[in-house]
């Protein structure tokens, strides 16, 4: 069997096999880390088995937020509280305060940033189950837990996304032909946005992220230049934590070893410009330096164009 993604077929290599039960309750419980909150909060709503967002939209006042004091956590009253809430009853209220306070203690112990069970339910046996379940984890716990990280699938990942992961760039490719070498997702997603507002496309999502050093910028240049449909490459830097230097010294050596001959338009904005911009004047690369985000980007396009 094969399915599509980005046009490529892939090969299924594992086929998942459950055991079939007849679901006769369906609840909604998640947990998940609540920046608002500071902390683990349990939403949950007796309407399950549907997209939990809609019901939030139409009936708000059956959908319940708990936050849980991480120190604490869960104790059996607010367990079987929790329970009632979600219309359990008879022998299935201590069955799903159970559960939920296992849940809870999963969560906490393999460091999850959500787990969220559609539906929590009941079969027709009065057995309380956790049907499907999504989790995501976080991703500064590797270090401890590396038993699940080492459970990643990575058989549908682009390799040039694992290459970069392991340099610790963010690199996510795409289908435009206007490469992206930016410092910070967010403004990664504006030079995405700036570029198609001049009629270009973008070919990468590429964060080099806060600390990056020169030997990362040469393997982003290395990602970069090897995508055969990329015409040009546009660097975006605003140098509030990065370095301006870092990154001009980085593009001069990656461009000295592979022998660029792409457009290169650069922007360079923040710590050390000045000095970074004297750089690249000096090195005799053909490139075309702008101080303006607008400017940068309208001129990129137009060497595609």
């Amino acid at each position: 069997k094969q399915w599509y993604q980005r046009r490529v077929a892939i090969t299924a290599g594992n086929v998942m096999v459950a055991k079939a039960l007849n679901i006769v309750k369906e609840t909604y419980l998640a947990i998940v880390l609540d920046r608002a909150y500071g902390g683990p909060v349990i939403i949950a709503s007796p309407d399950g088995g549907v997209d939990i967002e809609e019901v939030a939209e139409k009936t708000p006042e059956r959908v319940f937020k708990i936050p849980v004091d991480i120190f604490e956590g869960i104790s059996d009253e607010a367990a079987v509280d929790l329970a009632h809430k979600l219309e359990f009853e008879g022998d299935a209220i201590p069955q799903a305060a159970r559960e939920i306070k296992k849940l809870y203690e999963l969560f906490i112990g393999v460091d999850a940033t959500q787990v969220e069970v559609n539906p929590f339910g009941l079969t027709d046996e009065n057995e309380v189950v956790c049907f499907d379940a999504k989790m995501n984890f976080d991703d500064n716990a590797q270090f401890r837990q590396k038993d699940i990280f080492e459970m990643e699938d990575t058989s549908e990942t682009d390799p040039r996304e694992l290459e970069a992961a392991k340099h610790d760039l963010n690199y996510i490719a795409m289908e435009g032909n206007i490469a992206c070498l930016v410092n910070g997702a967010g403004l990664a997603m504006a030079t995405m946005d700036i570029i198609q507002l001049h009629g270009g496309s973008p070919a990468n999502f590429l964060d080099v992220g806060g600390s990056v050093q020169e030997s990362q910028v040469e393997k982003a240049f290395n990602l970069l230049t090897r995508d055969p449909a990329v015409k040009a490459i546009f660097v975006n830097i605003f140098g509030g934590i990065v370095d301006c230097k870092v990154i001009a010294t980085g593009i001069i050596n990656a461009c000295n070893k592979t022998g660029l001959e792409l457009p290169l338009v650069v922007r360079l904005k923040g710590s050390n410009m000045e000095a970074a911009r004297k750089l690249l004047g000096e090195s005799g690369l053909d490139m075309k330096a702008y101080d303006e985000f607008d400017d940068a980007a309208g001129a990129v396009v137009k060497f595609v164009n």
